[in-house]
């Protein structure tokens, strides 16, 4: 029943209306809640809109963080290591015990990735390479994969060219809307951990 501030779709103001209403249920992605609640509110009846909104823990089966590859040819741990700490430019990697086995298939997570080990066991990883491991993180390898922390720094370097090369390909005249006229690299080393 609506009162005197009312302006009823169906009915009058201060009088019992009753109504058949469709229920409608939709699941959707986290980062689309604004866009549906604001379509809701533009296109309902009602001045006045009922609505839930449960979240769910689902876990998006194409989405997440770090990738996983398999190499050409299978290397060994030791061999493994090196090419790593070569193609990473850094000083120093840190890995767990060895597994004596060929590594081939690889899980990689820049910058802190240790949240990620159990992942990367569950995905068949023969190693898992990322960085900012603590002590009692290299024991969660368990003898089932080869963890490598190569650094935070080290870990992100190449971030930077990533993004520029998904611009160039998504936005092809990205380059043209730049005040420059193109997309300028930082150089700057902002890396705050030194090796002796």
């Amino acid at each position: 029943m609506g009162n005197e501030n009312s302006n009823p779709q169906i009915g009058e103001r201060f009088e019992f209306a009753e109504n058949d209403e469709i229920k409608i249920e939709v699941t959707f992605e986290k980062q689309l809640e604004s866009r549906i609640l604001k379509a809701l509110f533009n296109s309902h009846a009602y001045e006045e809109v009922a609505y839930e909104i449960y979240e769910l823990q689902n876990q998006h089966q194409n989405i997440g963080l770090g990738a996983i590859g398999t190499l050409e040819k299978p290397m060994a741990e030791t061999e493994f290591l090196q090419m790593i700490k070569d193609k990473m430019k850094t000083p120093a990697v840190r890995h767990s015990a060895f597994i004596h086995k060929q590594i081939q298939k690889v899980a990689v997570l820049g910058g802190s990735g240790s949240f990620a080990i159990k992942n990367a066991i569950r995905a068949g990883a023969d190693a898992f390479i990322t960085a900012d491991l603590k002590y009692h993180n290299f024991y969660e390898a368990e003898n089932q994969i080869l963890l490598a922390d190569i650094g935070h720094f080290e870990s992100e370097r190449y971030t930077k060219n990533y993004i520029v090369d998904f611009l160039q390909k998504k936005i092809p005249n990205f380059a043209a809307v730049l005040p420059l006229g193109g997309i300028i690299l930082s150089e700057e080393n902002t890396n705050p951990v030194n090796y002796l």
